[in-house]
């Protein structure tokens, strides 16, 4: 298991970059009340109301993992945040599609957290390898949780106050949130070859059986156009397989794919 140091900063411009430029020895994590240049996924901004959310990134130094597995370190993260985070969602049908009223909360590939079509949380991972071993990794995490109103041109964000009419605890959360991922890591990180294959699987179970848009035809584009769609299976390497409409296989990596919401 892993016990990490925990840094608070009252502002920087990113947790990212201020973990990359500290280079702590020991498994950090450091969370700020304020981000002046906060990434989203590509070039978008995450639009953040000074002190309201949950703004961190985690140093993780692997033991075991291989380049192979380096795909279990963004399921561990969705899921300890999910883990954190599903106690405070009640159970809300979606109205809008049918969803399960007892999964309002998912995970939408690769890692991103959702309620319902809305997105909750974002998280950025920068894997370092050495040879066939992961060596360290920094993993950005933005999580909305006291923000009453976004208003920026963002699509579709909620936080955890509109969802609940409650103020939740931030240094709370982090920390439930540092527990679960050391306990859902651990078990790929302290093994290797096929009980490390074991592990690796096992943990993907527990990843697809949250992941948004898991059963039924939906939208998504790519380079060819818009199509129809069903859930297939998460690689190895962290691709996702879609199913179409005409039964043909399509597999893609991050950003190959977008979803129609």
């Amino acid at each position: 298991m892993h016990t990490f140091e925990v840094i608070h900063i009252e502002e920087t411009d990113s947790t990212n970059r201020w973990l990359a430029e500290n280079v702590p020895h020991t498994d950090t994590a450091v969370w700020t009340d304020y981000q002046t240049a906060g990434r989203g996924c590509g070039t978008n901004r995450w639009e953040s109301e000074r002190g309201k959310n949950l703004l961190f990134s985690v140093l993780f130094h692997s033991k075991n993992i291989t380049a192979k597995y380096q795909y279990a370190i963004s399921m561990a993260m969705a899921l300890a945040i999910h883990d954190a985070v599903k106690s405070h969602i009640p159970a809300v049908p979606d109205t809008n599609n049918g969803a399960d009223a007892r999964k309002p909360l998912q995970i939408k590939w690769p890692n991103d957290i959702y309620w319902q079509d809305r997105k909750l949380c974002g998280i950025l991972i920068e894997n370092k390898l050495s040879g066939t071993m992961v060596k360290e990794s920094i993993i950005g995490v933005g999580l909305n949780v006291n923000q009453q109103a976004f208003l920026s041109d963002a699509p579709n964000p909620i936080s955890l106050y509109q969802i609940t009419g409650q103020e939740l605890s931030r240094s709370a959360l982090l920390n439930d949130i540092l527990q679960s991922f050391s306990r859902r890591i651990a078990p790929v990180d302290s093994t290797t070859g096929e009980a490390q294959q074991d592990a690796f699987n096992d943990l993907r179970y527990d990843y697809v059986a949250l992941l948004y848009r898991q059963d039924g035809f939906f939208p998504y584009s790519d380079a060819n156009g818009s199509f129809q769609a069903e859930f297939e299976t998460i690689e190895d390497s962290g691709m996702i397989v879609l199913r179409d409409t005409s039964n043909h296989l399509r597999r893609y990596a991050f950003k190959e794919v977008q979803y129609i919401i």
